[in-house]
């Protein structure tokens, strides 16, 4: 069996806050948004007064921080009592997350709306459980995307360029890990084996990656709105959505879940440990000559390529076992692979990746 999974629809596009209403009505006149303070602080206004039937109303309420079941409850709780129309998420993963969690429990639809184009986790049906201290509690499998994912790309602009950047880290494995999966024929996290289309949409999203990037991250420095920016945006969200929820993942990811055991890497972004897990993924492959051109981009741009970048400067024999080790746990998504890997394997990637990045 063979899955495309992808949100309804996905709206992208400079100052598109502005049609906001007309876009969330669809659902129903009365809408919940749940968006932290800072959020809040800059779509309030623009939300309010966009464009749209006279007897739309919204309400904000305020997101607490953490995806937790308290959190979640809270908000469904609220849900019931005002019997909302349609929840609307804004802001982070962790504010879309609950927000799709809210949506699943209340049976209600959902519109994603990424202020960051730091992770491609806006399209997916997916929400991470966290305890109320931050802790990592669960995955929350949910039965469909998005209803609508809104990208207004005048906000991602104005957002730290370096979350641009770990977005392009993490949409850079799309590709990869997608080949190797389909290769496999591995049941990805949609249900099924990839399609054609989703292996597509993960090869476009390498490739426009790769001949836009900088200049994106130049437009992202400089707070402007470019093609650029809109194609990485676009590649970092809606191309490696789909590209990994419907192909699958690999090496790449585990060796970022393998990395998560060491504190000193805690102060890296998802992205930026995802991009020299790719490097390594393609060091696995003995797909040498493509690794150094990985390398090279990643130089260009920012994103790590050494073990001394992630933070991890002593012991690292020692540390780059337990990172392989953990790598390699059941249930990884190496395992993916169409052939064994071991963690004396992914030891020999790690380091041969780290010297090659410090070439």
């Amino acid at each position: 069996m063979k899955i495309i999974a992808s949100p309804s629809k996905y709206i992208q596009g400079k100052n598109i806050i502005e049609n906001f209403k007309s876009i969330v009505e669809t659902f129903g006149k009365n809408n919940l948004i749940i968006a932290d303070s800072f959020v809040t602080s800059i779509v309030k206004e623009p939300i309010e007064n966009s464009k749209g039937s006279k007897d739309t109303k919204v309400s904000f309420n305020l997101f607490n921080g953490e995806c937790s079941k308290n959190e979640i409850n809270r908000i469904v709780k609220i849900v019931n009592e005002h019997n909302y129309d349609c929840i609307v998420g804004v802001g982070g993963g962790k504010t879309l997350d609950t927000a799709k969690a809210v949506s699943f429990y209340t049976k209600k639809p959902v519109v994603i709306m990424p202020t960051i184009a730091s992770t491609d986790a806006p399209t997916s049906a997916l929400s991470v459980i966290y305890t109320d201290d931050g802790a990592f509690e669960e995955y929350l499998m949910l039965p469909k995307n998005p209803d609508i994912v809104m990208i207004d790309t005048e906000i991602v602009s104005n957002a730290p360029t370096r979350l641009l950047v770990s977005g392009i880290g993490d949409a850079l494995s799309t590709y990869y890990e997608a080949k190797v999966c389909f290769d496999a024929k591995a049941i990805a996290m949609s249900g099924g084996q990839s399609t054609l289309a989703a292996l597509a949409l993960a090869k476009l999203c390498r490739d426009t990656l790769l001949a836009e990037a900088y200049e994106a991250k130049i437009s992202s420095d400089l707070k402007l709105v470019n093609e650029a920016l809109e194609h990485i945006i676009e590649a970092n969200t809606y191309l490696s959505g789909i590209g990994f929820e419907s192909s699958g993942l690999a090496a790449a990811h585990a060796i970022h879940n393998g990395l998560t055991v060491l504190p000193e890497t805690h102060h890296m972004f998802h992205g930026e440990k995802v991009a020299f897990g790719t490097i390594s993924q393609l060091i696995l492959q003995n797909e040498i000559e493509e690794a150094k051109k990985i390398i090279t981009f990643c130089k260009k741009i920012g994103l790590p390529t050494t073990l001394e970048e992630l933070g991890i400067k002593d012991n690292i024999r020692e540390k780059v076992k337990e990172v392989s080790i953990a790598s390699c746990a059941p249930g990884e998504t190496i395992h993916n692979f169409p052939y064994k890997i071991t963690p004396d394997m992914v030891e020999s990637a790690i380091l041969t990746a780290d010297a090659l990045g410090k070439l």
